[in-house]
């Protein structure tokens, strides 16, 4: 028993270095994509006052509003739309399209807040063993050192958790309004296509 425990604690200790480089590395990259996040807030923002200027027009002027529109990305992906004749089949696999583009794209961020928490957990548990072991014979420089080590190792995992949840909470948002507006479009365009056809057909049997 006294080996197998010696084998774990070997492991559980040569982890402590991958960890640690893991972290580094983690908050490298949050650090990155909080400045393009940031970088892109604004440009965003803008974004979405351009959008819910679409909506408004949409909403009092009906989908005849859809024929002198701005730009921005949002009427892209509207003419992007138009351009496939509003054809139900193929919008609706844009769409997806796009909505597979924001899935991928929110993935990082989910991804730095599940690894930030475990590796920060794996950093606080790995050195408690040597701090215990330091407080049983009384060497407090060792246990404060590993303590230190296994605090630090925490906020660093809890920063990292924090950065990939805040870019993925705004995003989050971003695309799912978007999506659920270009989807509503899509909808009133169909509808209005539906309603027009027993008027064509009523012209031609006249």
């Amino acid at each position: 028993m006294q080996y197998l425990n010696e084998i774990l604690n070997w492991i559980s200790m040569s982890l402590m270095l991958p960890v640690v480089v893991l972290l580094l590395a983690g908050v490298v990259i949050g650090l990155f994509s909080l400045g393009a996040f940031c970088s892109r807030l604004w440009e965003q923002v803008k974004e979405q006052k351009k959008q819910q200027a679409v909506m408004r027009r949409l909403e009092e002027e009906g989908p005849g509003a859809l024929e002198s529109l701005g730009s921005g990305t949002f009427v892209r992906r509207i003419r992007e739309l138009a351009a496939l004749n509003w054809d139900a089949i193929h919008c609706e696999k844009r769409i997806a399209d796009f909505n597979r583009v924001c899935a991928r794209e929110l993935e990082q961020a989910k991804f730095m807040m599940k690894i930030g928490p475990m590796l920060g957990l794996m950093g606080t548990l790995i050195p408690m063993g040597p701090a215990l072991a330091g407080l049983a014979s009384g060497d407090i420089a060792s246990m404060a050192y590993n303590m230190q080590i296994a605090f630090a190792t925490t906020v660093v995992g809890i920063v990292i958790a924090g950065i990939g949840l805040l870019i993925y909470s705004v995003k989050r948002h971003w695309y799912a309004a978007e999506i659920a507006d270009l989807q509503y479009i899509l909808d009133l365009k169909l509808r209005e296509a539906v309603s027009h056809e027993p008027a064509q057909s009523l012209q031609l049997v006249g």
